[in-house]
């Protein structure tokens, strides 16, 4: 029989190449978390899954959930290096392909320029700043906390509080105080108001039909099956972040039609994307203003 071969002492097994620089930002302060193959956060495990398990206490409706896995997305960053290179972490570090800070949880805001254009108006509007490249455009990094929201201009989502950024560097420039020009840049209506409130009525709704798409290459049942997915998305953000799902929703299936001859009826697709945010509660000019630059966005994208 082969005896097992004695582990040599002294010898320890290389961290992996995330989990070091994960407890470097952690040691200067920097809340962390791992990301997964797409570049987002790891799946709640399944005490946690649904949230379940009531959420975070840090999350915005707080509960008791003190899971030692890295679930709840941005609410599991930490500095706590002993739970960074816990065992109940080992196993997300080892197929991480990113690291992730808490901005806000360092008392930071990103503004995150997605595109060329959006870091030309940003070197126009904003103070100079910390920026870090990115490889769509640039982050502008800024002292003070505020509300995160997507989509506040074509291209620019704003990385706060309750939520996430990826970690692509220190950057170069000096840090300055997060300006009243960031902060205005977020609608102040609650994305989701107080039950009973009346925000708007979307009384005459148009529907998406073949009629209105007389130069799309897609069949009906592809665009319907697509819309619905997208509806049904928006529809189950009844607590909060509707408006920031109806402008992916509305981003993505822009992107579908942008070899199309047209037109396709993207009007009729915004209205019913509109409809399906509203219904859940977001304000309707908010609700429009997602949607329209979710497919502005989806322009810039394709061009």
């Amino acid at each position: 029989m082969t005896q097992p071969t004695p582990a040599r002492r002294g010898h320890t097994q290389p961290l992996p190449p995330m989990l070091c620089a994960a407890l470097q930002l952690a040691e200067a302060g920097v809340p962390v978390l791992p990301l997964r193959e797409g570049k987002v956060p790891f799946g709640n495990c399944p005490a946690c899954a649904r949230n379940a398990c009531g959420g975070r206490p840090n999350m915005k409706r707080a509960g008791a959930c003190q899971c030692p896995a890295p679930c709840h997305a941005w609410a599991a960053a930490t500095t706590d290096p002993s739970v960074i290179a816990s065992p109940a972490w080992a196993a997300t570090w080892r197929h991480a392909v990113a690291v992730a800070y808490h901005p806000g949880g360092a008392g930071l805001t990103v503004v995150d320029l997605d595109t060329p254009a959006a870091v030309a108006w940003a070197g126009e509007t904003l103070p100079a700043t910390r920026t870090v490249p990115t490889p769509r455009g640039e982050h502008w990094i800024y002292q003070g906390t505020m509300r995160s929201s997507n989509a506040v201009r074509p291209g620019v989502d704003i990385k706060s509080l309750m939520n996430y950024a990826r970690w692509l560097g220190p950057g170069t420039g000096t840090m300055t105080v997060l300006p009243s020009v960031v902060r205005d840049l977020v609608v102040r209506e609650d994305t989701t108001p107080a039950a009973g409130r009346v925000v708007s009525s979307v009384s005459a709704r148009a529907i998406w039909n073949p009629s209105v798409a007389t130069g799309c290459r897609h069949t009906e049942r592809y665009v319907r099956t697509g819309l619905e997915r997208g509806l049904a998305l928006v529809r189950a953000r009844t607590e909060s972040g509707a408006g920031s799902q109806a402008f992916g929703v509305a981003r993505f299936l822009a992107v579908q039609h942008a070899k199309c001859p047209g037109p396709c009826g993207l009007d009729a697709i915004a209205e019913e994307i509109v409809a399906a945010a509203v219904l859940v509660g977001v304000p309707e000019p908010y609700a429009r203003r997602a949607v329209t630059n979710g497919l502005e966005t989806a322009g810039e994208q394709a061009a």
